[in-house]
């Protein structure tokens, strides 16, 4: 998967579950200060992410993302091979 389809693919998750314009979503876009992510908020988004990706977030890792850039980064970087 290519890391602008990984972003696509984010970027709708976020649009649906943050009631956010898709069209607003960009890679420096901050969790808490732009879109006012709770933690529990986060958590969620981070599941979705886990069972879209088939990847595994460590709570650890999943504390270090702040923006959508960030995200997709990860997700690029931990892709199984067999995608």
């Amino acid at each position: 998967m290519t890391r602008a389809e990984i972003f696509d693919k984010i970027a709708d998750i976020i649009a649906d579950r943050f009631e956010t314009d898709r069209d607003q979503i960009n890679e420096q876009l901050n969790f808490k200060k732009d879109l006012d992510a709770d933690s529990i908020d986060f958590v969620e988004f981070v599941l979705e992410l886990e069972d879209t990706f088939n990847a595994e977030i460590s709570d650890e890792d999943a504390e270090k993302l702040m923006t959508v850039g960030e995200v997709v980064d990860y997700i690029v970087a931990h892709q199984t091979e067999d995608k």
